[in-house]
């Protein structure tokens, strides 16, 4: 009579095993389980079942699982648990049982099917996903401090520091992990990589192993290799897709990427590619944060220092392939480090802005944040890169394309690296985390550490520098130094007021000729037009100062201003018979701000209204406004608004309605553009009540 007996239905537990599981966040209707946590599933017959009843369950992930690939597992009905998956009863109430299943701490990441097989019914019983479980000790993401793990696992939204290190300032990014179909999708990726495309049993066997995951993610997010999800630009001019200053956050990139049938979306800059590595780490569940690099050293050839050239006319070059960025974003994911040593464990470096190769293909990372700050650069992977990003020397010359020849004029030691950012854990406040990276500046362990990581990639190259203090052996003592100086408001639409401060350091008189350039430039230092130019000659007496003002009007600089809002400003300083100076410096432009105002109390499932204020400062009219907004636990998607075209002076008032769907303190998007201000930013705290 048992053959007779038939299954009627199967009760996943959703909300009691989500709940458990801590993945009650996502809008979702699936199973989301995280690894080596046990769920229960209720299996109704037709009539009574014995206890006894010989149930043999399968749980598999992939294209071709297999047990030795433990992609799949095959296990019965017992009363205890084994090191794998198990099933054990739990209650048995006439004709439904009552399972707990378990998987193992180590199992990999994905989508399973869970089958049943007895003598009474074969087939699938549905299907599940199982994310890293940073709750769980013996996972490799496991986070102990609660407040990391919530602000790093289950925080929806952030801040990404950008600007320069005289002027940080913050974007918003709405990460959106929760959002509709954003988990689906970021495991799509997994199954778009090239590693995936090789090889799938062996790849999803390795979907184990947050390192690995987290590198195949790092190559996905950027477009290069494998039309991954975002195309970068630094060219300053976005044909066929948005200006990166747009974007608000990672959900529409990633929703348009499937959208679009997995073509790459147009533009990334590197917090667009931060921002959504972040997104999909932390869906995933492995810990995440962004981080920012103040001076950010791009160098191309591993030796450690980043040269920088500028032509006697105060021109700067495109020469050579190193550069310093104003800034640059990565991410850090948290997990262990089996394969260097425990002592290397927790933050690791991911960079998902394609930069340099690495194995033949633009990824970065897992580097260890620890064996960075001890110059440990043989270790995996890309440790050499992300070194230099943070300690690299910086060698400034002056070349002269007339007698083709070269003048180095400064070497800096601490100049790159500064300012490393990140959001502190439960508030808007700026944590800098400089010291994880390295020991202080000019400190005697900095300079050993360096030296180490030389000798480590250079042995044959040590003749060149035993360290920066020889490479500021070869550059003689300038007999002046200069510095520019703000002298007004750095606002778009204004002029821009500078002093060159000049002073002489020797005890003869001094005559020099000083020429200057202000060019706009995109925040990785691509050029884009060079805006103004100024000679001069000038003597001055021992120790004598002097100020030279620097005036740069609105209509010199207006068509050139990218969205960065930046202009780098540089003095050649020319002193008969002695090496030539190079004072400069980036600054940056405020945009008017752009108000946003909640006109009522927020409440869950209750619509709220919301005012945008902007002043349009400029003696002109402002044409294709629009105004993109959104928020996670705010709004389901984005909104769009085409704003009027607006009068010199004139203000504009902008009424919209969100509808809160989580309680909580939620941060509202906003980035107005229009055809004179590409991107102004604004961020809103909301505090929604149940």
């Amino acid at each position: 009579c048992l053959t007779t007996l038939e299954l009627t239905s199967m009760n996943w537990n959703v909300s009691s095993n989500r709940q458990a599981h801590h993945t009650d966040k996502f809008y979702s209707p699936e199973l989301i389980l995280r690894r080596g946590q046990l769920f229960t599933v209720s299996l109704g017959f037709r009539e009574n079942v014995g206890s006894g009843q010989n149930l043999t369950f399968t749980v598999s992930t992939g294209p071709n699982p297999s047990e030795s690939a433990k992609t799949k597992a095959v296990f019965q009905l017992s009363n205890g648990k084994s090191g794998g998956w198990s099933a054990e009863l739990q209650a048995n109430r006439g004709n439904t049982l009552t399972i707990s299943i378990s998987s193992p701490a180590n199992a990999p990441i994905g989508r399973y099917t869970l089958s049943l097989q007895s003598s009474f019914f074969s087939g699938q019983l549905g299907t599940f996903i199982l994310l890293f479980n940073p709750w769980l000790q013996a996972d490799d993401v496991f986070m102990s401090n609660a407040a990391e793990r919530e602000e790093y696992v289950q925080q929806d939204a952030g801040i990404i520091y950008v600007g320069s290190t005289n002027r940080i300032s913050m974007v918003g990014w709405n990460f959106g992990q929760f959002e509709q179909d954003i988990l689906s999708i970021c495991l799509s990726i997994l199954d778009k990589s090239l590693n995936f495309r090789r090889d799938p049993a062996n790849d999803v066997a390795q979907r184990n192993d947050p390192k690995y995951v987290g590198r195949v993610l790092s190559a996905m997010i950027n477009s290069n290799d494998d039309n991954g999800v975002l195309a970068g630009n630094w060219s300053g001019s976005y044909p066929g897709g948005r200006d990166p200053r747009n974007w608000n956050g990672s959900v529409e990139i990633l929703k348009e990427w499937k959208r679009s049938s997995f073509k790459p979306v147009r533009y990334g800059q590197c917090w667009v590619f931060a921002g959504t590595l972040n997104t999909a780490l932390r869906s995933l569940g492995i810990p995440s944060r962004v981080i920012t690099n103040f001076n950010s050293a791009h160098d191309t050839d591993q030796n450690l220092s980043v040269d920088v050239y500028y032509d006697p006319r105060g021109n700067p070059l495109d020469r050579g392939s190193d550069s310093i960025w104003n800034f640059h974003v990565w991410n850090e994911a948290w997990f262990t480090r089996t394969d260097v040593g425990p002592s290397y464990s927790g933050w690791q470096v991911l960079d998902a802005t394609p930069q340099e190769r690495s194995q033949g293909v633009f990824q970065c990372g897992p580097a260890s944040v620890i064996g960075i700050r001890e110059g440990e650069v043989d270790q995996d992977f890309d440790m050499p890169f992300v070194f230099a990003e943070v300690n690299a020397d910086r060698n400034t010359w002056i070349y002269d394309s007339t007698t083709n020849t070269q003048m180095k004029s400064s070497s800096e030691s601490s100049s790159v690296g500064k300012y490393i950012s990140t959001k502190a854990v439960g508030t808007n406040s700026r944590m800098d985390v400089t010291e994880k990276y390295k020991y202080p500046d000019g400190s005697a362990q900095e300079r050993q550490v360096f030296q180490k990581a030389l000798e480590k990639l250079r042995p044959n190259l040590l003749f060149r520098a035993t360290s920066a203090e020889s490479s500021e052996r070869d550059v003689q003592k300038p007999s002046i130094s200069g510095k520019f100086k703000v002298t007004g408001l750095l606002v778009v639409g204004q002029e821009v007021n500078l002093a060159l401060n000049l002073k002489n350091l020797a005890s003869g008189r001094k005559t020099m000729t000083v020429n200057m350039t202000a060019w706009t430039i995109v925040y990785n230092g691509t050029l884009v037009h060079e805006v103004w130019k100024d000679s001069f000659t000038i003597s001055l007496d021992p120790g004598e100062e002097t100020q030279h003002p620097v005036k740069i009007s609105y209509a010199q600089y207006e068509k050139y201003l990218k969205a960065d809002n930046m202009i780098r400003i540089t003095a050649v300083c020319q002193v008969p018979s002695e090496g030539d100076v190079v004072v400069a410096r980036d600054i940056i432009l405020d945009n008017p701000s752009l108000t946003l105002e909640a006109l009522g109390e927020a409440r869950v499932q209750k619509p709220v209204n919301v005012q945008m204020l902007f002043s349009n400062p400029l003696d002109e009219p402002v044409k294709n406004c629009v105004l993109m907004v959104e928020g996670s636990g705010l709004l389901r998607g984005n909104l769009k608004i085409d704003v009027p075209n607006l009068r010199p002076k004139e203000r504009s008032h902008v009424r919209f309605e969100i509808l809160p769907t989580r309680s909580g303190t939620k941060q509202l998007l906003a980035d107005f553009s229009c055809n004179r201000f590409p991107a102004i930013k604004s961020i809103l705290p909301i505090d929604v009540a149940e």
